[in-house]
């Protein structure tokens, strides 16, 4: 019998691995790649210069640790690279989990440091859960979103996306941490709002926010109830008073907006940069790096820094437009506007224009645990990209 060819089915060519390269390599967002190797090669010098005299007789202790650190989030951005995000949605039960379960640990095998319970030690480094979280709890609210598109614009699907993200945002709250806590709430708000959620329904949940917001600070006090540690009381009531408490409260503000002043146009250099290098300025390499970088490096190093940062805010943004579904279009919101509130607090802070909250500066601030949890959130950014309506084909 004759059988003619469209009878069977063709047998589909193998693509050769140097072809697979070349379509892979061709759908990343070089941009965005090269801008986040340039933060993290940027974050790697400053810290050099900036955590030079913190240990004496090893001047290079926290720019290895951070060249460790740097190198394994790389590598799990790569791996992050190439999952499907499609994956996120379909698991998002699980991711939910993972990342209650995580904050859950905290409170159980955690170690209290300066008064808060953050960090899990794992002898080689202490791993901060809240930091991984972040990642977590954005494609957890984009998943959830995205599976009630069509109901978005109802009441109940905001009040249940909200309801859901309390619980993780209240354990990193009684950690205490508020910093972290309100980059979980811009992340949601973000969300929400690129979800396609009413106006009037996201103004209703604004107004809800001012209103504990004014129990926590005023309301409750006022009747016996403390809610805030008192330091963190000294820290948001210094902020709208900085010469209240300059020896004490605000001691750390006024020093860091001595520090920017000091930097000039081009710096003071390592050696030159007092503040830093005498210790006047507290949390130096992590809560107020920038204000050490700006002594250093003046206003061409900070400026390079934020112009770096708007470079990856402005890719980001773009994938957010070219995202090929839903569920993409929120996660990529989410990541990008949260990165974008940790930047502008932790400057903001620094130049005594938004209140200490302890938030630090992406790849620039010392900690694993913030640079390998950054990396994997640009891993997750430009594996949207690569599946998105403008990525290369």
């Amino acid at each position: 019998m004759v059988e003619y060819l469209g009878q069977r089915p063709l047998r589909r060519r193998a693509t050769p691995p140097e072809a697979q390269a070349a379509s892979v390599a061709g759908r990343i967002d070089w941009v965005l790649m090269i801008a986040v190797v340039a933060l993290v090669g940027f974050g790697l010098w400053a810290i050099e210069g900036i955590t030079r005299h913190d240990i004496p007789g090893d001047p290079s202790y926290y720019l290895v640790r951070q060249g460790i650190f740097a190198a394994i989030g790389l590598g799990l951005m790569v791996v992050v690279l190439a999952i499907d995000p499609r994956w996120y949605l379909r698991w998002k039960a699980g991711v939910y989990g993972v990342m209650l379960g995580l904050m859950a640990l905290v409170f159980v095998a955690g170690e209290v440091a300066r008064g808060s319970r953050r960090w899990i030690d794992l002898s080689f480094f202490r791993f901060q859960p809240a930091e991984l979280g972040k990642v977590l709890f954005v494609l957890f609210v984009a998943a959830f979103l995205a599976d009630r598109a069509k109901r978005v614009e109802e009441a109940t699907t905001p009040l249940a996306a909200v309801a859901l993200s309390l619980p993780p945002i209240v354990l990193i709250f009684a950690q205490p941490d508020i910093g972290t806590a309100l980059v979980y709430v811009a992340a949601l708000g973000a969300c929400l709002l690129v979800s396609g959620a009413r106006w009037l329904h996201l103004a209703i949940l604004g107004a809800v926010g001012v209103l504990l917001a004014t129990a926590v600070f005023w309301l409750l006090p006022s009747l016996g109830l403390q809610v805030l540690k008192p330091y963190q009381v000294a820290r948001l009531t210094g902020f709208t008073n900085p010469d209240e408490d300059p020896q004490g409260s605000t001691y750390n503000v006024r020093q860091s907006i001595t520090a920017v002043g000091a930097g000039g146009f081009d710096g003071l250099g390592v050696e030159g940069a007092t503040q830093t290098s005498l210790d006047y300025l507290p949390e130096h390499a992590t809560d107020f790096a920038f204000a050490s970088l700006a002594e250093q490096r003046g206003f061409v190093g900070a400026a390079s820094l934020l112009l770096l940062y708007l470079l990856v805010v402005w890719r980001g943004l773009k994938i957010v437009v070219r995202a090929s579904d839903a569920f993409s279009a929120v996660a990529a919101a989410g990541i990008v506007l949260a990165f974008a509130f940790q930047v502008f607090v932790n400057v903001g802070m620094t130049i005594g224009v938004a209140p200490v909250t302890g938030i630090t500066l992406p790849f620039v601030s010392v900690g694993g645990s913030s640079l390998v949890s950054n990396l994997v959130a640009m891993g997750v950014l430009q594996a949207i990209h690569m599946r998105g309506r403008g990525a290369r084909r």
